[in-house]
């Protein structure tokens, strides 16, 4: 009888059964075993709202990731992965004028300029564009529908808990869009807040809408729409009585729109939180694995800064203008807490 054999038979057999407990518990799929190493398929399923949908979404893991001197996985990054094929997928709103499709299906807007400058300098030629409800933007990024968000977004402290901004790009304020004549005297969301029979519409997963809540406008008061010209549509009907969001964004809409019945509140009192007038700032966003590629894209985006090519990108549509540069504003410097530990 060959005693070490039947021994090693035991052992083999042991792993083997301890292997296939462990992969029921986490749904691995063993596809080859050996004494020295462990090959396995594993297929993790998430599921996360997707433009108000729930979607399930697979991936596949195949192999045993190698491990680098410091013991971590070593994967491609999404910034190899862009330089290697030339094309980088990007997240937008179809919001004018930060991001936007033209009729010939190319995207254009200040968010979208300032991107491909600086993908083009990273040696990434090619942006492919996903269009995706402005609410959806985050969670579309989180799971891998596109690889940044190049939608203007605002930078807020909410927003980085879940994903990575840029340096900002721009500063800009907010603008109301309403009757000719102004028949309310809106000048300020207090003033909304003032006459409860004021309703006052914006897009859904819009930053105005906190800033409304935040000086004083019953939440009965604001009606959600979906973007800019399903809003607009609704004043024009009656069924609100002003539209809200930035004033570049305004304007432009009030140019496609081209009513004559319907003019910006002018003069319009910025939003005071926490005893500061609002400045918002917009930067492209990442996620927290790209940190290598946010910082890439950071330093490209100094240098159109610093040679004054910036201006020139933004300035190219309604609403920015050299009052619209964020000067030495970091995201860092607006979301201390949560980018304090980033490295």
């Amino acid at each position: 009888m060959n005693v070490p054999k039947l021994i090693k038979l035991f052992v083999l057999s042991v792993l083997m059964v301890a292997v296939a407990s462990a992969c029921q518990a986490e749904q691995v799929e063993v596809t080859r075993v050996v004494t020295e190493q462990v090959e396995v398929t594993r297929v993790v399923t998430e599921t996360i709202e997707v433009e108000g949908e729930m979607v399930e979404v697979t991936r596949i893991v195949e192999g045993e990731a190698e491990e680098t001197d410091e013991g971590e996985a070593e994967t491609e990054s999404t910034l190899e992965r862009a330089r290697q094929e030339g094309v980088i997928r990007v997240g937008f709103a179809n919001e004018n004028p930060y991001a936007f499709a033209r009729p010939d299906g190319t995207l254009s807007g200040e968010a979208v300029e300032v991107a491909r400058a600086v993908f083009q300098a990273l040696g990434i030629a090619e942006m492919e564009g996903v269009l995706t409800q402005f609410g959806s933007l985050i969670p579309g990024l989180q799971a891998g529908r596109f690889d940044v968000i190049t939608a203007g977004m605002y930078i807020t402290p909410t927003r980085c808990e879940e994903v990575l901004f840029a340096d900002p790009e721009y500063s800009v304020g907010e603008a109301l869009i309403v009757e000719a004549g102004n028949p309310h005297d809106l000048h300020s969301y207090e003033d909304i807040a003032a006459n409860p029979d004021v309703t006052v519409g914006t897009g859904a997963g819009y930053l105005e809408y906190d800033y409304m809540v935040a000086a004083g406008v019953s939440e009965d008061q604001i009606v959600t729409f979906p973007d800019d010209p399903s809003g607009v549509a609704g004043l024009q009907a009656g069924q609100i009585d002003a539209w809200t969001g930035t004033r570049p964004t305004l304007l432009i809409t009030l140019q496609t729109t081209d009513d004559p019945n319907l003019e910006l509140a002018e003069p319009f009192e910025q939003p005071v939180v926490d005893g500061e007038p609002v400045i918002s700032y917009g930067g492209a966003a990442f996620r927290f694995e790209d940190f290598e590629f946010r910082e890439a894209f950071n330093e490209e985006l100094q240098n159109l800064k610093d040679s004054g090519e910036l201006l020139d990108l933004i300035g190219q549509f309604e609403g920015f203008d050299e009052g619209s540069l964020p000067g030495d504003v970091t995201a860092e410097d607006i979301c201390p807490d949560a980018y304090a530990d980033l490295e």
